[in-house]
Formats: C-alpha cells, sequence, structure tokens
C-alpha cells in the first residue's frame, strides 16, 4: 500500500471546551486529513484516549501558528508518513514512520460513542 503522510501538532488552546492542551493526530486520506483530539502527549506503548475530529484541510500538514477564530495556536510535534494496513468498523491499524514516533499504531472506537477512540503505538519491531 501506498504511504501517506501524518502530522501531529500540539494544540495549546485558550478557551471553550478543548481548553488547555492536547495532540492533534492528522491522517493523510484522499484530499482531507482524518483528525483525532488526543488527550496526552503520545508515547510508544502507552494507550491514550482521542477524541475524533471533523476533518482538516491538508495545509495542516506544513502549518504551524495561530488557528483562525481564536482558537489556539500549533506546533509540530511530530510527522512522517504512515502505511494503512488494515480499516474495518470501529479500527484503524497503521505504521507510523515519524521523527518521534515510529511503530504499528491502532486507533480503536468505542462503539457506545462514535467520537471517542483510543490510540495506542507499539514499539517498532526491529
Amino acid at each position: 500500500m501506498a504511504e501517506k503522510r501524518f502530522v501531529i501538532l500540539r494544540h495549546e488552546c485558550p478557551y471553550g471546551y478543548k481548553q488547555g492542551v492536547h495532540w492533534d493526530l492528522m491522517l493523510e486520506e484522499s484530499r482531507v486529513l482524518r483528525t483525532w483530539a488526543l488527550s496526552a502527549e503520545p508515547v510508544v506503548g502507552q494507550t491514550i484516549s482521542a477524541e475524533q475530529l471533523a476533518d482538516h484541510r491538508l495545509a495542516y500538514l506544513d502549518y504551524e501558528g495561530p488557528i483562525s477564530g481564536d482558537r489556539g495556536v500549533v506546533s509540530r510535534w511530530d510527522c512522517g508518513s504512515y502505511e494503512l494496513l488494515d480499516s474495518v468498523a470501529g479500527e484503524l491499524c497503521f505504521l507510523m514512520h515519524g521523527n518521534r514516533l515510529s511503530g504499528r499504531a491502532v486507533l480503536t472506537s468505542d462503539s457506545s460513542h462514535s467520537e471517542s477512540w483510543t490510540f495506542h503505538v507499539a514499539p517498532a519491531v526491529s
């Protein structure tokens, strides 16, 4: 399968329901970025909660700076490519090749709440 790009942005929000800091995981898919807000800084081997957000523009693959509408500031935390391994209802499995994160990643949906997911990256195998 063809590799696509991903980015993880550190997002500082001044107010609103996402006030504080979270990390936006964005996966290139066709002409958009599928996006999840991660509740904590991603760490290999740890499972963290994630919330699926609306798709974002591809411009965020290369963007750092203020977000329109006074929604905070983003800075690139990691970027690279990924290979989709499997996509079934409620689960995405992919290989990440990033500067900070590399390994087999899994996004799993909580079937009772379609926006609620978990994110886990297993260590890369040598």
